[in-house]
């Protein structure tokens, strides 16, 4: 069981635009996800999160966006994929080779 609320795209959408559009309104964006979460329903740290992952999103923050993180996720799990058999053939001849080098040895 999940302890996550979920909050619709929509919700999302307006609480980052709230906290770019009163974002001067306050000394930092954390005293402004403060201020505008409590009206929301969700914590500081969750629309904080947000924000940042919109701005990175549209690269007024240094990150990696999220299609570019499931790129490299997905990249990754194909190399992992294709080393496997590689492994288990290297396995296979240092095998082999250990066997015909005890058959020589005698």
């Amino acid at each position: 069981m999940s302890n996550q609320t979920k909050f619709s795209p929509e919700l999302r959408e307006r609480a980052i635009r709230l906290a770019h559009e009163h974002r001067g309104e306050y000394p930092s964006l954390w005293a402004a996800a403060q201020s505008i979460a409590s009206k929301i329903g969700c914590s500081a740290h969750t629309l904080l999160k947000w924000v940042q992952r919109q701005e990175v999103e549209a690269g007024t923050r240094p990150g990696v966006p999220q299609a570019e993180q499931e790129r490299i996720k997905a990249l990754e799990r194909e190399n992992k994929e294709l080393r496997r058999p590689r492994a288990f053939l290297i396995y296979l001849r240092i095998r082999m080779m250990r066997s015909n080098w005890s058959t020589h040895a005698e």
